[in-house]
């Protein structure tokens, strides 16, 4: 028997869940309609359902949820760090200008490494290796660094726009997730009904045997 392949038969062919959706009310009343043709069509329907409401609730609840922690991070970092102005010593031994800072949104000057002089908060001088983006960093310039409640360097705080970049990101990825696995679940639930069907029909061919349809045999 030449059995048709998922996906590349007449219903295969072209398929997406909406047209398949859409099949519950065209299938209604057909005569040709079988059980696994409505079945597939309900779990469509029920696919694009969850498809165009579950997946973006997902998206927005992880959206609300990231970007209520970043915004705890930002707000952290803004109490915990301070700018301050530095001298600039030299610049730093084979310090090449590095990429674009991560935490900065919007901005796309690239930092520079120098090793700078600058005063910790209880008033003692410091010195190390620093970034800046400061494009005037001969020795003497004065450049903004950011420091510790302690005085050491650190990087330049999160900013809010970046956090609500970082968030809506994250959500459309849960979004694009949730779509796919709501996809991959449907795909699975029909070629199993499609394989069901296939092993039914192989049982009737079985049941009906070799003689089917022969004068005499009742077929």
């Amino acid at each position: 028997m030449n059995r048709a392949v998922p996906g590349q038969d007449g219903y295969g062919r072209g398929y997406v869940t909406v047209r398949a959706a859409a099949g519950v009310w065209r299938w209604r009343r057909n005569a040709l309609c079988r059980a696994t043709d409505r079945r597939e069509a309900w779990t469509a329907l029920v696919a694009l359902l969850l498809m165009l409401s579950a997946a973006p609730a997902l998206g927005w609840l992880c959206d609300s949820l990231t970007d209520e922690s970043l915004q705890r991070t930002v707000r952290a970092e803004r109490a915990e760090r301070r700018a301050t102005t530095a001298i600039v010593l030299r610049a730093a031994p084979a310090a090449p200008r590095l990429a674009t800072d991560p935490e900065v949104s919007s901005e796309h000057t690239s930092r520079t490494s120098v090793t700078a002089r600058w005063k910790a908060p209880d008033g003692t001088e410091r010195s190390s290796t620093v970034t800046t983006l400061s494009r005037r960093t001969a020795p003497g310039s004065a450049v903004e660094i950011w420091t510790d409640r302690s005085g050491r360097p650190v990087p330049r705080p999160m900013d809010a726009p970046t956090a609500r970049t970082h968030a809506a990101l994250a959500g459309v990825g849960v979004t694009l997730l949730a779509v796919g696995a709501v996809e991959g679940c449907r795909r699975l639930i029909v070629r199993r009904m499609v394989r069901g069907r296939y092993e039914r029909i192989d049982r009737d061919w079985a049941a009906a045997g070799p003689d089917w349809g022969r004068t005499g045999t009742g077929g």
